[in-house]
Parts: C-alpha cells; sequence; structure tokens
C-alpha cells in the first residue's frame, strides 16, 4: 500500500500485535496470518505467547511460571515441561511446519535446572511463540533480547533500544519480533509487566515509524461502558490518547497503559482490532481529531474500593501549607491520594481502602498532630465512576444531565471532582449503587440521547 507524500511515494507500515487468545492454537494462527497477508503494509509482527484455547486452559506463561517455581525448588518438573511442549509441538503439526523446536527446549531446560529467573522462563512463551509464527509467515525472527534494552536498574532504556530497533529493522521487508520481554546489560533477560507485549509493539512501532500500531485482541476495541454491567454497550469507534487514559485509569483495560507513551511521542496512531472479527472497525486512538463523537460522552468506567477522610477546619483556606502538611502525612505512610476535592473549610481525600486500612490510624494521628483539625470523618465503601469525554466542555448542561439521571435513578452522589480539561467529571456513589449509577448514566447519553 502506497501513498503520496511531500517526498514523494510512500510505502505504508503497519506494525501489529497479536495477544494471546489470538495465538492460542492452529486454528488462531491461521486467522493471524489471513489478517497480515491482506495487506502488504503489515510488516512487522510482535505475538505474545499462546493464550488460553477454552475459559478452563492454561496461558503459556502460567505454564512456565509453574514449571520454573517447581525447578527453582529442586523438584521434578518434568511432566509440566512436556506439557509446555506438547502445546507448541500440537501447533506445529496442525499446521504441517517443517519445524523442531528440540533444540529450544533443551537450552531452557537447562537454564530452568540453572535457576535463570522467572523473567527468563516467563520470556520463552513469546520466544517460542514468535519463532514458530516466523516459521509460518515466512518472516525474519528478531529475538527481542538483541533489540530491546534495560539498563542497571531495570529500567526500559528507550535511547538504546529505538537506535538498535532501527538500525536491525532498516531494510527488512519483514520481521517477526516477540513481545514481553528484553535484556539487560549482564545478558539476562527482563521482562515488561503482564500484558507487556503491547509495550513491545509499541516500541516497535515507534523505531520503524510506522503509519499505524495495529494491536490485535479477542475484543473489538474500547465499549462506552463495562459490559459486565450494561448489555452490549455502543464501541468507541475514535478515542483521544487523553481520554483514554482517564479510562484506563478507571478499569477499561484493553490495552497495556505504558503501550501509549513511545508511539504518543512519535505521534502514531493505535487500532484496536478483533482477531476473530476482523472486519469490526476497532477503536482507533489518536493524539487529537476534529471528528465529532457520536455521543456528548466517550465512556463511562469506574472502580470500587475507595474510602473518604473528610477533615474540617474553620479558616483552613486562610491557613498557609495546610493542604502541604495533610498530604505529607499520606506521603510519610506510603499511601497515594486519588482525588482531593475540596471546600472552603473542608478538604476530602480519597484513597484506596485496603492501602489506607494499613495505616489507617498512624494517619489519622498524623493529621491531628500536624493540622489540628476541628473533626476527621472516615466514610468507607464508596466507589468512583469517571464519565469522560472531549466533547462534554462544548455541550451545555452535561453535569446537570448527569445529576438527574442520578437523582431518577435514586442514587445519592457523595462526593463530585472535574479536572481543569473539562475531559472528566468523577462521581463518588456508595458501592451498592455503583451499577445503577452506571446505568443511569449510560441511558441518559446514549439509549435516550438526551
Amino acid at each position: 500500500m502506497y501513498y503520496l507524500s511531500e517526498k514523494g511515494y510512500h510505502v505504508m507500515t503497519k506494525v501489529v500485535k497479536f495477544g494471546g487468545s489470538s495465538l492460542a492454537s492452529a486454528e488462531q494462527f491461521r486467522k493471524v496470518k489471513n489478517i497480515i497477508t491482506a495487506e502488504d503494509s503489515r510488516r512487522f509482527v510482535v505475538p505474545s505467547a499462546p493464550g488460553k484455547r477454552f475459559s478452563a486452559d492454561t496461558k503459556v506463561t502460567d505454564m512456565l511460571y509453574g514449571c520454573y517455581d517447581l525447578a527453582a525448588k529442586g523438584k521434578d518438573f518434568t511432566k509440566e515441561f512436556d506439557a509446555i511442549k506438547e502445546r507448541y509441538n500440537g501447533i506445529i503439526s496442525e499446521l504441517g511446519l517443517d519445524l523442531l523446536l528440540d533444540g529450544e527446549f533443551d537450552v531452557i531446560k537447562a537454564c530452568f535446572i540453572g535457576k535463570a529467573g522467572r523473567d527468563y522462563a516467563a520470556s520463552r512463551g513469546e520466544f517460542l511463540n514468535g519463532i514458530v509464527l516466523a516459521n509460518f509467515l515466512g518472516y525474519n525472527f528478531i529475538d527481542a533480547a538483541d533489540v530491546i534494552y534495560f539498563d542497571e536498574r531495570g529500567i526500559f532504556d528507550a535511547a538504546h533500544t529505538n537506535k538498535a530497533l532501527s538500525e536491525k529493522l532498516e531494510g527488512l521487508d519483514n520481521a517477526v519480533i516477540p513481545g514481553f520481554y528484553g535484556s539487560m546489560p549482564n545478558d539476562t533477560i527482563k521482562t515488561f509487566s503482564r500484558g507487556g507485549s503491547d509495550i513491545t509493539g509499541s516500541i516497535v512501532a515507534a523505531a520503524v515509524n510506522a503509519d499505524l500500531y495495529e494491536n490485535w485482541t479477542d475484543v473489538s476495541g474500547f465499549l462506552t461502558c463495562d459490559p459486565r454491567i450494561i448489555d452490549d454497550p455502543a464501541p468507541i469507534t475514535t478515542i483521544t490518547y487523553k481520554e483514554l487514559r482517564e479510562l484506563s485509569y478507571m478499569g477499561a483495560t484493553v490495552l497495556h497503559e505504558d503501550a501509549i507513551f513511545p508511539v504518543r511521542k512519535a505521534g502514531i496512531p493505535i487500532n484496536i482490532k478483533n482477531t476473530n472479527k476482523p472486519e469490526d472497525v476497532g477503536t482507533l486512538i489518536v493524539e487529537s481529531t476534529s471528528q465529532k463523537p457520536k455521543y456528548t460522552i466517550t465512556g463511562i468506567a469506574g472502580k470500587k474500593g475507595f474510602t473518604v477522610i473528610n477533615i474540617e477546619k474553620d479558616m483552613m483556606n486562610a491557613e498557609l501549607g495546610f493542604g502541604r502538611r495533610v498530604l505529607e502525612v499520606f506521603e510519610k505512610n506510603g499511601v497515594n491520594f486519588e482525588h482531593m476535592p475540596s471546600g472552603i473549610d473542608t478538604m476530602s481525600i480519597v484513597v484506596h481502602q485496603e492501602e489506607f486500612a494499613e495505616k489507617e490510624q498512624e494517619i489519622l494521628a498524623g493529621i491531628h498532630r500536624n493540622c489540628h483539625p476541628d473533626s476527621i470523618d472516615i466514610e468507607t465503601d464508596l466507589a468512583l465512576i469517571a464519565v469522560v469525554g472531549r466533547a462534554m466542555k462544548s455541550n451545555r448542561g452535561t453535569a446537570g444531565r448527569i445529576f438527574s439521571a442520578l437523582a431518577h435513578a435514586h442514587v445519592n452522589v457523595k462526593m463530585i471532582d472535574q479536572g481543569s480539561s473539562e475531559l472528566n467529571i468523577i462521581i463518588g456513589v456508595s458501592e451498592s449503587d455503583f451499577e445503577a449509577a452506571n446505568r443511569a448514566i449510560y441511558d441518559i447519553f446514549v439509549e435516550t440521547k438526551l
């Protein structure tokens, strides 16, 4: 695929990443090949390890962790290791490939016995799947350990990686680069956090200056609301990075959050697509867009399990440094605050309930000691709901419609917090009202479109 640019005709380049469910079986491998070969622009492929083939199945990454843990304890892991071999050999056999992984399995087994580390063990899922996929596609295979780098502290080295990847991929028509891992300066394997293949795909896209990063998974992009609460919610066709950040933070997890930054910096859009329904449009994630969203809101997301510490003190607003002293107490006790709505004589600190419970009395004593409040009130079992949308600031009465819908649903609003960007409104409700609140907000903006 080509398009005309200022420098002449440009060959379009896409980096495509496939998740574990997309590569869980030979049948899924065939779907993936059909997707890749449908467009010449899909030149660089980042695979995950095989995921679940059915609900009761075990992901290969989890199989590797369990197998290595036995090896590290000096226990026999032959049965568990053979099960891993069978997963790959089964795929190879069903695809009719002329490929033997015996040598790779021997190396892995020896490294398990030698206690090479859990990162090494987990990374072998992607490594082996990359070899199989490259063979199936007839693509070049590049070991991520040779091009993805971490520094001595285990922090991803973006500059070193980008240079190495760019040089390695330059001139290649295509390549398969396994996701999830890279190497340390001492050549040991280091992995990203779970779901880290998304990050690898983003890194590769930035390195080759791709026109698009396609992230293929088992869902057709982001949905306007949690499908566990709303039956068949409307899809989100286009979303900005800022909107995605707000929704992801509140629990809308389709894409690993860290995968956004490499491509966002390079101005590369991300398209979330469904391997099992490739004809679906999916969700396009962009820096900015002139496209008007279908609804006033882009999406709704929320979480349970918060506590609110309400602090009252007369003339609080006139007391220099009051807020700083309050937050210092939380900092010293290692508890992050999530939101901090305030009034003239009140300040509310929203924290994760589990974190706060461990240090509750230390924090309360610290606030009394540092700030001498008139009273402190604690409210538990709070749920937060984020209503997010770039169109909210240009539509009058958005907040009014939210609160009218909640009142009609008999939901009591316990907290309101709106960012200065007017991109989102955070609403606090009792956990018992969480589902009803989601339904009420979805109905007013998407079903009735008021």
